[in-house]
């Protein structure tokens, strides 16, 4: 599978709702779920104390969405969970926004944290084993602002191994990093620096660039049920 660019990755989602009547709730069902046994396979081999313990944060879209949904299997297979809140949960649409009732309905720990200042977002990472980079998807460009840039600072303070916890967490980016352009590969402002990535689909062209592996860390495709049909047309048209 050939890497895709922003406009192809639209047109998936689009074209797999539309021409093969594929729910965009199923989707993000089989992209949260399929990271979140991901993410315990990676833990699997760390040393932490148990019960793991993750940190989701979560932005204002559908990679939001993906993240409400990780957080429920993440529960369903043992781990201590917790979501961040980089938006206000009353601006949730379509599936992020079913996913985050789910959410609530479950009884998840769920921290708004729009208005918080960096510190409080150490605050809520502090402890984790493992922390989810939510925040921003595949469509966004420029520059991170606001909640969003503030959280991803937090991130990175929290996994750098100077910083004032002995064992610092690793990093998931849901789809891509945070902050790295998907065309591109470059970062025009703040970015998570991960230690994996699960994108879904195919591999993002901006992968390829030269420096964003230290954004991206070990990257692995997982499969969200796109019809293999609708990838080979959307590839061969490039």
């Amino acid at each position: 599978m050939r890497p895709l660019a922003r406009d192809q990755v639209r047109a998936v989602d689009l074209r797999a709702i539309e021409e093969y009547s594929l729910p965009g709730i199923v989707l993000m069902e089989n992209a949260g779920r399929n990271a979140a046994h991901l993410l315990m396979s990676l833990a699997s081999s760390d040393r932490f104390d148990r019960p793991l313990r993750v940190a989701i944060a979560c932005g204002r879209g559908n990679n939001g969405g993906d993240g409400f949904v990780m957080a429920r299997h993440l529960e369903n297979l043992g781990a201590e969970v917790k979501l961040l809140l980089a938006c206000d949960p009353d601006g949730y649409r379509g599936d992020a926004a079913i996913n985050h009732a789910v959410a609530v309905r479950t009884g998840i720990t769920i921290e708004p944290l729009e208005s918080a200042p960096a510190d409080a977002w150490s605050a809520a990472l502090a402890g984790s084993g493992w922390i989810v980079d939510a925040l921003l998807g595949t469509g966004s460009s420029g520059a991170p602002r606001g909640a969003v840039a503030t959280a991803i600072r937090a991130i990175n303070l929290a996994r750098d191994p100077h910083g004032p916890e002995s064992r610092p967490p690793r990093v998931l980016a849901v789809d891509l990093p945070s902050g790295l352009d998907c065309d591109t590969g470059l970062a025009a402002g703040e970015c998570v620096r991960a230690d994996a990535t699960a994108t879904f689909v195919a591999r993002k062209i901006g992968f390829d660039a030269p420096g964003s592996a230290a954004f991206t860390g070990a990257v692995q495709v997982l499969d969200i049920g796109v019809p293999r049909k609708l990838l080979d047309e959307i590839t061969a048209e490039r």
